[in-house]
């Protein structure tokens, strides 16, 4: 069976019914992850997990140390990765509550070291990244929701902006007419450094505010609090799906 990792993102900080052999706290050629690397059982499956923001959520997304968060799962045995994003929906279809297994993404991020290869030390890969996501994983997410009897959407375009403020209505215009569907603050340098190590990787994405300007109501930090609550139930059992068929 593939060993899957999933990188809980705001609101999963934890997996909750995790059955844990072993916390490791790794240390890697980039530093130190995000927290500990979680070893368990989860579905009848061995999984790992990882808190991107840390545990407790303590990290900004411009201040998370993608580089080492993913050679750290790949080092404890990780095949395939399971990113869990919390974002705002501006396609009008990406309502809150709604879930989206995007299928391509725009980098709006600025000064975050995206790459493994930052220096001198190894020749430079250039990978391909046309489909960032991959296909099977994004499969297999969307008939777990489907089974689930989630409201989902099997494609969309996630946009990935710098944070931690949340964007204005311009930006969102903007992205908009760029294509995007969703807005998050997480999704690169995540998804390309995956894809450096070889790993495949695919984004469960829950929509938990209206982006900016596409309410008539300012976004709401409880708001958004209550949407994650909300939906947290269906990411997990969706995960145990996904898991328990792999």
């Amino acid at each position: 069976m593939t060993v899957h990792a999933i990188i809980g993102g705001t609101g999963l900080t934890q997996l909750e019914g995790l059955t844990l052999s072993a916390a490791l706290n790794l240390d890697t050629p980039f530093g130190a992850p995000s927290a500990a690397i979680l070893r368990g059982n989860y579905a009848g499956a061995e999984v790992l997990f990882l808190a991107r923001h840390g545990h407790p959520h303590r990290l900004a997304p411009h201040r998370i140390n993608y580089r080492a968060n993913l050679w750290a799962l790949k080092e404890a045995g990780a095949e395939a990765v399971i990113a869990v994003n919390a974002v705002g929906g501006i396609h009008p279809d990406m309502g809150t509550g709604h879930f989206c297994v995007p299928h391509q993404l725009i980098d709006y991020t600025s000064g975050r070291v995206n790459t493994f290869y930052e220096d001198d030390t190894q020749a430079v890969e250039h990978i391909e990244f046309a489909d960032p996501y991959d296909a099977g994983l994004r499969a297999a997410l969307c008939a777990a929701l489907a089974a689930e009897g989630c409201a989902y959407s099997s494609q969309g375009v996630y946009g990935c902006t710098q944070g931690p403020r949340l964007e204005t209505a311009a930006e969102i215009a903007r992205m908009q007419r760029d294509g995007c569907d969703l807005v998050g603050m997480t999704g690169m340098p995540e998804t390309g450094l995956a894809r450096e190590l070889g790993l495949p990787y695919a984004c469960l994405a829950l929509v938990v505010n209206p982006a900016a300007g596409l309410s008539s109501t300012p976004i709401s930090m409880a708001d958004i609090e209550q949407a994650l609550r909300a939906g947290m139930d269906q990411v997990r059992a969706t995960l145990a799906r996904v898991l328990a068929g792999a």
